[in-house]
């Protein structure tokens, strides 16, 4: 992925934020959050995402593998500054495309004022190992958590 839009960093556009403790054993041997922990963190802001947006409730049975689930097909991360410990991360969380089975992720990770890294994923909706539609009530109520123009 290229450098990201310089538009697609600006937190306001992102409607879902989260803080995320950052560990001591995060660390690297320059004494940085290394990029393990960093998509750690991502993953972590986007199943946080995943539960505030209603995808969850949208989709029955959602821990069994006879219902809905989500699964990651694509996965981009842009870092962009050096992140520390002990400070805290900011995650911010929108969707950027829905498809029929699949959406787009856009995750802007801050710490203090420094933008640390941008990421984008694709999540793929899948019942029993096949890709699936995205459930309707997932589609009708994501309009709040859509990227901000």
């Amino acid at each position: 992925m290229a450098k990201p839009d310089p538009a697609l960093l600006d937190p306001a556009r992102y409607p879902f934020h989260c803080a995320v403790a950052t560990r001591f054993g995060d660390l690297d041997i320059n004494m940085h959050l290394n990029n393990v922990a960093l998509l750690g963190i991502i993953e972590d802001a986007r199943v946080r995402f995943n539960h505030a947006s209603g995808f969850f409730q949208a989709t029955p049975h959602h821990s069994s593998r006879a219902g809905i689930t989500t699964m990651v097909a694509s996965l981009a991360i842009e870092f962009l500054d050096q992140a520390y410990y002990p400070q805290p991360l900011d995650a911010h969380v929108a969707v950027a495309h829905i498809g029929r089975t699949s959406y787009v992720v856009q995750q802007l990770i801050k710490q203090e004022d420094r933008i640390v890294s941008f990421a984008q994923s694709v999540m793929v909706c899948v019942t029993d190992g096949q890709p699936t539609a995205i459930p309707a009530a997932f589609i009708d109520g994501i309009a709040r958590w859509r990227l901000r123009p």
